[in-house]
């Protein structure tokens, strides 16, 4: 393997999807975005509208399998919720932890936010 190279996961998303979504980002996803890239010299690089089996994330960073979403109001749905319940269970299925946020913490507490990340990715994980 390359070093710092992490083999992208299989997917059934068309790339020409998770290429679209990059450039349609939200406001919330933005900026959540400039400060993950800052954490790629401590060795946690980001990728951002990443396709994972039949899904596309909003970021993930391959090499510690943390995915991270950004919810609006609608996730907060019952339908909704239930389907994101099943959506972290595949993906964790495939080795992936899913920290979620909703937009509202995004904007007001981004340094929260930012910590709680960098707690994920620096905890131990316990052996497959």
């Amino acid at each position: 393997m390359i070093r710092g190279y992490h083999k992208r996961p299989g997917t059934t998303v068309p790339i020409e999807v998770a290429r679209a979504l990059r450039k349609r980002l939200t406001r919330q996803e933005a900026a959540l975005w400039v400060r993950l890239r800052r954490l790629r010299p401590a060795g946690f690089g980001f990728r951002r509208q990443v396709p994972i089996g039949p899904y596309v994330v909003d970021f993930a960073c391959l090499k510690a399998r943390l995915v991270v979403e950004v919810d609006g109001g609608q996730h907060g749905l019952d339908a909704h919720a239930a389907r994101d319940a099943v959506r972290d269970a595949r993906l964790a299925e495939r080795g992936f932890r899913v920290a979620r946020f909703w937009n509202h913490q995004v904007d007001r507490d981004l340094d929260v936010v930012m910590d709680t990340i960098f707690a994920r990715l620096t905890e131990s994980r316990p052996s497959l």
